[in-house]
């Protein structure tokens, strides 16, 4: 679970993209937002202060559009999204979308001076798919932290649809907990248990 918190921390630092950046290629993308999202980091009072209100509404403005939850989902559900019903699958996706952002809201709370290094993408105009490597540099003599931004092309935006930290993927590691939900109570018991998680998480 800390390994997660750290996989949504760093994803929610540097994929805040403002819409003017939407046709940029994904590597710029991201390098031009990292200093727009630090000095909003730095400079909100209510944001350093845990005010959940702030938070919310940055990452609902600023984070949402850029990350394709359904494809997240589905990833995340592996072989069980065939079992899923159309309207299941809209109910999986909502209560997956958010579990990452309640779960983890207070994440953004918690910046500390980290500076990401974003290291050139080579994407050609046909490419609908790319891997945008960083590194987030923590200070104080820790080790680097590798971090991977799965993005695809939908149009002219590049969303993100999986993030890799240190070689362990956020849909992977949720696979495993929802297969046994699903095993246990098939794709309708998967549901209730997201939508209990993220009752308390609210609370």
């Amino acid at each position: 679970m800390r390994l997660l918190n750290k996989i949504i921390f760093l994803a929610l630092l540097v994929i805040a993209l403002p819409v003017a950046a939407q046709n940029a290629s994904p590597d710029t993308l991201i390098r031009n937002t990292v200093d727009e999202v630090v000095a909003v980091l730095k400079q909100d009072d209510g944001i350093r202060e845990g005010n959940q209100d702030k938070v919310l509404g940055l990452i609902r403005e600023k984070i949402l559009p850029h990350f394709n939850f359904t494809r997240m989902t589905q990833l995340a559900m592996g072989k069980n999204w065939s079992l899923a019903g159309p309207e299941q699958k809209k109910s999986l996706v909502r209560e997956f979308r958010t579990l990452l952002v309640r779960t983890y809201s207070n994440s953004l709370t918690n910046y500390r001076d980290e500076v990401i290094k974003v290291t050139p993408t080579s994407v050609s105009p046909q490419d609908t798919r790319a891997t945008v490597k960083t590194q987030v540099i923590q200070g104080g003599g820790k080790q680097p932290v590798p971090i991977d931004y799965s993005m695809e092309r939908k149009g002219s935006n590049w969303k993100v649809y999986d993030v890799t930290v240190a070689g362990v993927s956020l849909v992977t590691n949720y696979r495993g907990t929802f297969n046994n939900q699903i095993r246990d109570g098939g794709v309708d018991g998967l549901i209730t248990a997201l939508a209990e998680k993220n009752a308390s998480n609210a609370e």
